[in-house]
């Protein structure tokens, strides 16, 4: 049992390493994480709009008129990579012409209003998920995260981190453009 001991704390010090290792690993993709919620129904949600901000809230009810693609994107003041995504999402809703809302996740209203005040307001509507509930039933794993919800209400890609780099710009655009021709 002493010789246990002993060993316990390099044990523990192992697996902890081996854990920051895997989590560091710059080959890892945080896309490859499976979402169950691909190819089901977007959840249901109701979330009042930011106070500060004026416009809507967003719930459930939002989705699946048949107009189109949404693109849903979870954000939130604190987030540093949202600060660099937030210029990509303005330029593709003016460029692109596509339906952008937010969820604003765990955050203080004065401060998403402050945020949103400084870099702009991209979005068409945008949901305070101050408890994270929203979250929870959207099976986020962190901030940023964006999801593709077809014209039907069905939640068809999910985009896990900021979206900055060309490739992931180019990922996002290609699964827009599936969720735009598979309206029926």
């Amino acid at each position: 049992m002493k010789r246990f001991l002993i060993f316990l704390p390099l044990c523990v010090a192992i697996v902890i390493g081996l854990a920051g290792w895997w989590g560091l690993n710059p080959d890892r993709d945080p896309n490859s994480i499976p979402s169950a919620l691909i190819g089901q129904p977007v959840p249901d949600f109701d979330l009042p709009a930011i106070e500060g901000i004026g416009g809507l809230g967003l719930s459930t009810q939002d989705f699946g008129d048949g107009s189109g693609p949404i693109l849903v994107n979870v954000f939130a003041s604190w987030c540093v990579p949202c600060r660099a995504e937030h210029a990509v999402l303005t330029r593709m809703v003016r460029e692109d012409n596509l339906a952008l809302v937010g969820i604003n996740y765990k955050d203080k209203p004065e401060a998403a209003t402050a945020w949103l005040t400084e870099l702009g307001n991209p979005y068409d509507r945008i949901g305070s998920d101050e408890t994270g509930r929203a979250g929870v039933e959207w099976g986020i794993s962190g901030v940023p995260e964006t999801f593709v919800v077809d014209a039907n209400g069905i939640i068809v890609f999910r985009f896990v981190g900021p979206i900055t780099s060309d490739a992931a710009l180019a990922t996002l655009r290609k699964a827009l453009a599936q969720a735009g021709a598979d309206k029926s």
